[in-house]
């Protein structure tokens, strides 16, 4: 692209630092034989804070043969540049346009991105549908937790990458780097890759149905597996990490280092796809975590470390770790968040020591009111376990507080909400029950509530979601529940978006014209308030015959076929039918430290034992 046309959609556009490049650690190479674009279906502040995205930007650059740029969908004023001039949509490092990437790979964190997939498609010139797509065409690839079931998008791509991508994207271009060394053609490359672990290639398959309702997915021909088997990362702690990290000339979401502490979850919420998909758990070692973080702060200069895994108190090692860093960094000023922290972590000391550097947010979990909905979706916590974490913050010197809530969950009463507010009100008590001298000033407790998304993978991936009208009557009976409660803030998220994300969720291959249909109507940047288009997607199911109720609030019978059951996550479906059955009864199962719950059945020994 000619600068002085860049220069002049630089000055046209609300924030250009998302799309003029050149940032401190950004890698430019030089005659590399194959390009592969990182494609994050959202604005750049979201995609610069994806921790996958940013170690195989590294992954992939450390290859001889391999350049590898980043892509972000652009927000709606670039969009409109964009078409205005006939420009493509092009990469933050060179400006190559996306179209003349060898391979392009979408990273997929949340159902409403799917259109932006589109738009980044569209803008390049690229057929949506693999059908339509020749050899002078790129191939298009994604991975990700919405991977988990990648039908409703699968007519889009070529290859789906289930599972931890670490290992498997060099595998992909070995083999990729292999077939046009021969001159193979783009399908005979594609068969070539499906014999790597964790690859799946929807268009060698074919969903069937019958009167309407889908019955399986069948191979098309005997080259490609009946299932595909998540690839799972075994060695975590010698794998390959961030590198030298990426420094925004802008402010992103993540704006920090990041130390991913551990990959996998022990304890089994039964409404978090996450804790099952990502089994088993894998730790990385103290003194590789130090070492990243010196590393990483030596070359960006970063003043906070955030110890990050799907509930960072879990980590064995987390107070010689904390003390470490604070030990370390202190004298720099580097501050130590713990986002997601569990209510029975006991970090008091650990608070305390990060207290002397500075003070950062501190996240909790209850996740439900009431001990009996705890019970049921297995959150293995008490009242006085999260009454205690907040005393000990308060008196750590912490004068905010975050509580991440859930309505909607299997068996929920209005009692169950309006614990909510009692929780909060309790929360609240503790702070003002310390003596002045001995609390901070300024009391600050955010409510936050989203609502429960059946997903595939676990127990409650049969369960229906509450109607938008259900969801809306709760909302507003928390409200009024917390109404004039000292210092709390409630928060809560639009009905009509997470409709959609349990559609999309569990929903099958004839979405995809509902995606495609929604993006030719207006729908763009679907999970930001501004710009979502409830009509897009409405006018989008109806022209197309489907129904939301269908895939998002009816319950699924444990013997019905669903449309990710050729996806074989390891952890057994029998092991979440059983675990389904234990929440409608409130029982709950022990943390798998405590002993083994035979989720992966027979291969427990290929697992959860070597590891």
């Amino acid at each position: 692209m000619d600068n002085s046309v860049f220069d002049a959609l630089l000055t046209s556009v609300e924030k250009p630092a998302r799309y003029m490049g050149g940032e401190l650690n950004s890698i430019y190479k030089q005659n590399a034989l194959f390009s592969f674009a990182l494609c994050f279906p959202d604005v750049y502040e979201i995609g610069m804070s994806h921790l996958g995205s940013r170690i195989l930007y590294n992954v992939l650059n450390k290859r001889d043969d391999t350049f590898c740029e980043r892509v972000f969908t652009p927000w709606v004023d670039m969009e409109r540049k964009l078409r205005d001039c006939a420009l493509p949509l092009f990469s933050i490092e060179t400006r190559k346009p996306l179209n003349e990437f060898d391979i392009i790979g979408f990273s997929l964190l949340y159902e409403m991105s799917y259109t932006n997939i589109l738009t980044m498609l569209d803008l390049s010139g690229i057929p949506f549908y693999s059908r339509d797509r020749g050899e002078e065409h790129p191939i298009i690839m994604c991975g990700g937790p919405c991977a988990c079931n990648p039908e409703p998008i699968a007519d889009f791509m070529d290859v789906v990458v289930i599972g931890d991508g670490e290992e498997v994207v060099n595998d992909i271009m070995d083999v990729y780097a292999a077939c046009r060394r021969d001159g193979m053609s783009k399908r005979d490359t594609l068969l070539a890759m499906a014999h790597i672990d964790g690859v799946y290639l929807p268009s060698m398959y074919e969903p069937v149905y019958e009167h309407g309702r889908y019955t399986g997915t069948v191979p098309m021909c005997t080259s490609v597996p009946a299932t595909t088997v998540r690839r799972v990362l075994r060695n975590l702690d010698g794998a390959e990490y961030v590198g030298k990290l990426i420094v925004p000339f802008m402010a992103i979401v993540h704006d920090r280092i990041a130390l991913e502490l551990f990959r996998g979850c022990t304890r089994g919420c039964r409404f978090c796809q996450a804790g099952f998909v990502y089994r088993p758990l894998r730790e990385r070692s103290v003194e590789t975590l130090m070492d990243s973080a010196r590393s990483i702060f030596d070359c960006t200069g970063y003043d906070e470390i955030s110890l990050f895994s799907l509930s960072s108190g879990d980590y064995s090692a987390i107070h010689e770790l904390v003390p470490a860093i604070v030990d370390e960094f202190s004298g720099r000023n580097v501050s130590i968040a713990l986002p997601s922290l569990r209510i029975d972590s006991y970090l008091k000391q650990d608070l305390e020591k990060i207290r002397t550097v500075r003070k950062t947010g501190l996240t909790l979990a209850p996740e439900a009111g009431t001990q009996r909905l705890r019970d049921v979706i297995n959150k293995g916590v008490s009242e006085a376990d999260l009454l205690r974490s907040v005393r000990d913050a308060f008196e750590s010197g912490w004068t905010s507080v975050k509580l991440y809530f859930m309505i909607g969950l299997p068996t929920e009463t209005d009692e169950d909400i309006r614990g909510i507010a009692d929780l909060a009100r309790k929360v609240t008590a503790e702070f003002y029950s310390l003596p002045k001298n001995s609390r901070g000033k300024g009391l600050k407790v955010t409510v936050s509530v989203s609502t429960f998304v059946p997903k595939p993978f676990t127990p409650f991936q049969w369960d229906a979601q509450i109607s938008p009208i259900e969801i809306r009557r709760r909302q507003l009976l928390l409200k009024e529940a917390l109404r004039g409660m000292r210092s709390v803030e409630y928060q809560y998220h639009d009905s009509a978006t997470s409709v959609l994300e349990a559609v999309f969720a569990r929903g099958d291959r004839r979405l995809a014209r509902v995606i495609e249909g929604a993006y030719k109507r207006g729908a763009r940047l679907d999970s930001w308030d501004e710009c979502f288009n409830a009509d897009a997607y409405a006018a989008a199911f109806e022209a197309e015959g489907i129904s939301t109720e269908e895939y998002a609030a009816r319950v699924r019978s444990t013997d019905e076929v669903l449309p990710w059951d050729h996806i074989d996550m390891l952890v057994k479906k029998s092991y979440l039918v059983r675990e389904r059955d234990k929440a409608s009864r409130a029982e709950t199962t022990r943390d798998c430290r405590m002993g083994c719950n035979g989720c992966f059945g027979d291969k427990y020994e290929d697992y959860c034992k070597v590891l």
